[in-house]
């Protein structure tokens, strides 16, 4: 529900038509739409763009609907900027949906190149046509699975990211997607263990049934992480049907991506950005909060190590106990981050 009703923002829908995006295995589009806020008294000609990406099953179009009880994100912004306790930012909202419900934000054989397109469709598209954004002045944020593709973005292309918020961001993969494993698997057994049966029954079923979101995430991750194209939609486990013990070669491939074992080999990318931010709810029902803490203990050890044999500056690292609905801390927001 809108609190500040002064100068309020735009919000314009642009379609991009994706070559990255072309010929995936799931079928799904690729023309994208992307909702793009712009403050008020500004048409986004030389402003910061800050890109938001949503948790799984949800889009960036949904972040700029309407919403009861509380703001949706174009009128947080309106607040925010209006009371100058941020400064003018233009903020991209793409639909990054899928036919497996969602999206890591990174390219699969499966899923698509979603990675490619965010980069080098995306951003050039919507910095072009608004004029905002550039090298030193991108931020880019997100929650849960939108919080994962932000922290491996920023460990992957702090070459094109400056600033970073990673809320509730997937991490610890043993501890956030494993558990889900023995559930996974007996909802399967009811389709004769036979992914595909199971998955076609449930885009028939007029109602999801009870307890499939397990099955619909652990499903989609494994479409992500480990895609094999001579699979159904590349969707294969990496776990047995029979005693859910883990298949070492295909649980690699998983761990590949998990930002707790890629700062290992990537954090030093990290010392490019300007900022990077971090949090996570104590109560975290997928056990997010222990991957954030690993993280953050790792990268402020290797911060350590690096400031004393390199440089004598780190980029400024902090995490809170808690999720808040936030864009940025307000120690990694634009004015404090050094944009021009």
């Amino acid at each position: 529900m809108r609190k500040f009703f002064e100068s309020m923002g735009s919000v314009s829908r642009v379609t991009i038509e994706s070559q990255a995006l072309k010929s995936n295995m799931l079928g799904d589009p690729s023309v994208r739409a992307v909702d793009v806020y712009v403050p008020a008294g500004h048409d986004g000609q030389g402003l910061p763009l800050l890109v938001d990406l949503v948790g799984f099953t949800g889009s960036g179009l949904s972040h700029t609907n309407w919403v009861g009880f509380r703001e949706n994100l174009p009128e947080r912004l309106d607040r925010l900027i209006g009371e100058q306790r941020m400064p003018p930012v233009v903020v991209a909202f793409p639909d990054c949906f899928t036919r497996l419900g969602g999206n890591q934000y990174i390219n699969s054989a499966s899923m698509g190149a979603w990675e490619d397109y965010l980069l080098h469709e995306m951003l050039p598209a919507i910095e072009e046509r608004f004029g905002c954004g550039g090298a030193g002045r991108r931020g880019v944020f997100g929650k849960s699975s939108g919080g994962y593709g932000a922290i491996t973005h920023a460990l992957r292309h702090s070459d094109i990211w400056s600033a970073v918020a990673c809320h509730s961001g997937d991490m610890g993969f043993e501890l956030c997607y494993m558990p889900d494993m023995p559930a996974v698997l007996r909802a399967l057994a009811g389709a004769e263990n036979s992914i595909e049966r199971w998955w076609q029954q449930l885009e028939a079923a007029r109602k999801h049934p009870e307890g499939s979101g397990k099955v619909i995430n652990a499903l989609a991750m494994a479409a992500s992480y480990d895609p094999d194209p001579a699979q159904f939609l590349g969707m294969r486990l990496p776990v047995t049907f029979d005693t859910c013990e883990v298949i070492e070669e295909r649980w690699a491939n998983w761990l590949r991506q998990d930002p707790v074992v890629a700062i290992e080999t990537q954090a030093n990318n990290l010392r490019r950005l300007k900022a990077l931010y971090i949090d996570c709810g104590e109560k975290d029902q997928f056990n997010l909060l222990y991957g954030a803490r690993r993280f953050v203990r790792r990268l402020n050890e290797l911060a350590l190590r690096i400031a004393t044999t390199s440089s004598p500056t780190t980029i400024p690292v902090s995490i809170t106990g808690w999720t808040r609905a936030c864009l940025f801390s307000p120690r990694c927001c634009p004015a404090d981050v050094g944009w021009s």
